[in-house]
């Protein structure tokens, strides 16, 4: 029970976070006064906060072992800290003053969402001319590409591509000492082999990596930009949640990386997601209904694609490491405004989430570490069956389709209810007919209660994941899409249509239990 004169201490003021005094060292040299403090207690110098972050991007390529010496790699740069880092990154690891370099081949794409955004043309130019400058500083291959080109990607794009036989055979221990005595043999001192091909790719490098010079200049280019930036700003507006809008551009997005990565021959695509900017997705997407993908759409690597693998190697570093980096050591970085930007602040789930977690994190330090440390245990489904196990894959996304359900289930329990709710109301009149007698089959009769559209889009969403049909649920015209995704939509349906016919005749494998032979 409650004592008159017990102390609760409830009202007590919160406590001060420590502060750097001046008498602190830094924690790793024990000698030069510290600049920062990453987190309580860990007070780094100039010096040792470098080592200490050149060193975990190294450890984590190096603990992964997903890039094989060689290889060429799409780095996808938005001008923002996280990809600007990542960059400074590869650009120190290639460099002759480096020890340990890293070992592939590194090429750059950038892609302008202005149209998007509502920026003008001038707007573009100058972010353009910005992001350009910091391209060709790097001395790396770069691609320049508008979000508007969607409209021009082949269908293939929307299908997964196995795996190319002629890749890496060894292990990556064998591939890498067989780089390094490569590189022993290599006679007068010369170049080695990943730095001569850098330099004849980068002897390649001519407009045509940098679409604007000739292109723009001719009329009907100009006209067809035009054509589809008009497109685009349709596509967008059909889109009736800021949510829906976030996600679409980040799926149209991954497509065009996804396109110049294959029809460039990069056979892996670094993404610049930091740790912070990991958590807030996390929980965005457990939100959004997309748990099945998680341990993809999250975590190191992505081979959903098959072909092309997206790499994460900022994702042990925190918003603030970043932030601290590129300020003391003068990484070039160029604003652009997003979707969200002077929005409210519940204007879309992603909102939501991401002042959800930094509140939490202003005030408990180790929040974003711990939900980034909760989404490193999950894991994808085994790949371990046979080609004839390939799951149905999502139109959009390209994971493994989720819908494909048990009765009982919660997703069940949501299809009915919908279902249920779209059914056509009964006969308003005693003799069945509603108000417009002889026009029950007239759009926009009583009797006649389908949406325009809903027989397209019922015939769309069965192609979807649960996260991709609400994005689709939110676009009021299907016909504002990409014609990939119309097309590649309409071949899957062929092809389920044609299967069903010949299902009685296919053979169907008869499982084989442990003890037969």
């Amino acid at each position: 029970m409650c004592q008159a004169q017990e102390e609760y201490g409830g009202c007590d003021p919160p406590r001060r976070r420590p502060r750097v005094s001046c008498a602190q060292k830094c924690m790793k040299c024990k000698e030069a006064s510290p600049v920062l403090v990453i987190r309580v207690g860990d007070a780094f110098c100039k010096a040792c906060f470098r080592e200490y972050f050149v060193h975990k991007f190294r450890a984590m390529l190096g603990k992964n072992r997903a890039i094989y010496p060689g290889e060429k790699v799409l780095l996808a740069l938005s001008g923002g800290p996280a990809s600007s880092s990542m960059l400074r990154q590869v650009q120190e690891g290639l460099s002759r003053e480096t020890a340990k370099k890293l070992r592939f081949i590194p090429g750059i794409i950038y892609i302008d969402e202005g149209a998007v955004y509502g920026q003008s043309l001038a707007e573009r130019e100058e972010t353009l001319l910005q992001m350009e400058t910091i391209l060709q500083a790097s001395g790396f291959p770069y691609h320049l590409a508008h979000l508007e080109e969607v409209f021009d990607l082949p269908s293939s794009i929307l299908q997964r591509v196995p795996h190319n036989p002629a890749g890496p055979r060894n292990s990556y221990k064998e591939a890498v000492e067989g780089f390094i005595c490569q590189q022993r043999r290599e006679e007068g001192g010369g170049p080695s082999l990943p730095e001569r091909q850098i330099q004849e790719k980068l002897a390649e490098v001519s407009l045509r990596d940098a679409p604007g010079m000739e292109g723009l200049a001719a009329p009907e280019a100009r006209l067809l930009a035009a054509v589809r930036a008009e497109q685009l700003i349709r596509l967008f507006g059909s889109v009736k949640t800021l949510t829906a809008k976030e996600e679409l551009l980040q799926t149209l997005r991954n497509h065009l990386i996804l396109h110049t990565a294959r029809a460039q021959g990069y056979s892996k695509v670094m993404m610049g997601d930091s740790c912070t900017r990991l958590a807030v997705k996390l929980l965005t997407n457990l939100s959004l209904g997309r748990g099945a993908s998680l341990a993809m759409d999250t975590g190191f690597s992505d081979d959903r694609h098959g072909d092309v693998v997206v790499v994460r190697p900022m994702r042990e570093y925190s918003a603030k490491e970043i932030a601290f980096y590129n300020h003391l050591f003068g990484v070039p970085t160029v604003f652009t405004p997003a979707l969200g930007t002077k929005a409210l602040e519940k204007a879309s789930i992603h909102r939501v989430i991401e002042r959800f977690l930094y509140g939490l994190q202003a005030e408990f330090p180790s929040t974003v570490s711990t939900v980034y440390r909760t989404g490193e245990k999950l894991s994808a489904t085994p790949g371990d069956a046979g080609p004839a196990a390939e799951p149905e894959r999502c139109l959009l996304c390209l994971c493994a389709l989720d819908t494909n359900v048990e009765d009982g289930s919660a997703l069940q329990a949501i299809l009915v209810s919908e279902q249920l709710s779209q059914q056509k109301l009964p006969a308003a009149s005693p003799a069945g007919r509603g108000c417009c007698p002889g026009a029950e089959e007239q759009r926009g009769c009583c009797m006649n209660t389908t949406a325009p559209g809903a027989d397209a889009r019922a015939s769309f969403l069965p192609l979807l994941c649960y996260g991709c049909r609400l994005t689709i649920k939110d676009t009021t015209c299907l016909e504002s899409l990409p014609l990939y995704v119309r097309s590649e939509a309409e071949r899957r349906k062929r092809r389920a249509a044609m299967k069903l016919e010949i299902q009685e005749f296919l053979l169907e494998d008869e499982a084989v239990t442990p003890g037969e032979s």
